[in-house]
């Protein structure tokens, strides 16, 4: 059976320091995370193609070159077919080359699609947008860009790559600079990299209570509670 990316009570904790951080302020801190934020289908297909089209000419700097099969070993030749061993042979050549390329397209294909494979073999890059566009397509589905005073943070966490994203609504953005989350964010990826997704979470929740509080203070019989403080987990 599959552990859990977090167990009930850590899922607790995590509403809990929500709860807590939401009643010194009128943000709303929103937390997901998710198992994978993409499943790089198309790292696959990269490597396949890279390596065929560019396994001929390693070959060729190398020095080996993909040559003809020995056409007299199915019998010699007569003079009127002397005419015709360049073509034939440049045809076989191109045959051999393309039949290599097959070849080494479908093998790679096969090696990469290996989970474990694909993950190590995708661009850091690569993974750090995909991460962030799931973010930012939680962002908007969660209605994180509807609260009253527009005031709403997601805390989003992808587990398998072990990287975060933090997107702070109109509101907050135009009062706090980018670099004042830093320290939340360092929280919440030692976390990540410890094994502590949970430590992580409410470590940055705090941290990102303490912001919004001193900018966005509670306001006492109007602070109402917009969005839910429980952890979304997406598979």
């Amino acid at each position: 059976m599959t552990k859990p990316l977090l167990t009930p009570d850590e899922l607790t904790a995590i509403a809990q320091a929500v709860r807590t951080a939401e009643a010194r302020t009128t943000g709303e801190i929103y937390c997901v995370l998710a198992e994978e934020s993409s499943d790089y289908s198309a790292t696959p297909l990269a490597w396949a193609a890279g390596v065929a089209l560019l396994a001929p000419a390693i070959l060729l700097a190398f020095g080996i070159e993909v040559t003809a099969p020995d056409l007299r070993l199915f019998g010699g030749w007569t003079v009127d077919q002397v005419e015709d061993i360049g073509e034939a042979t440049a045809r076989a050549a191109l045959f051999g080359t393309l039949l290599l390329q097959v070849l080494l397209f479908v093998g790679t294909l096969a090696v990469v699609a290996i989970a474990p494979v694909r993950r190590a073999l995708t661009p850091r890059a690569f993974k750090r947008d995909r991460v962030l566009q799931r973010a930012e397509e939680q962002f908007l589905s969660k209605n994180l860009h509807a609260t009253r005073e527009r005031t709403g943070v997601l805390i989003y966490v992808s587990a398998t790559e072990r990287m975060a994203e933090l997107i702070a609504d109109q509101a907050i953005h135009a009062q706090v600079p980018d670099d004042t989350w830093d320290k939340a964010m360092a929280a919440l990826v030692a976390g990540l990299k410890a094994g502590r997704a949970a430590d992580g979470f409410t470590a940055a929740i705090a941290l990102c209570g303490e912001v919004l509080a001193d900018r966005f203070p509670a306001r006492p019989g109007d602070n109402p509670n917009e969005l839910s403080d429980s952890v979304v987990v997406l598979p």
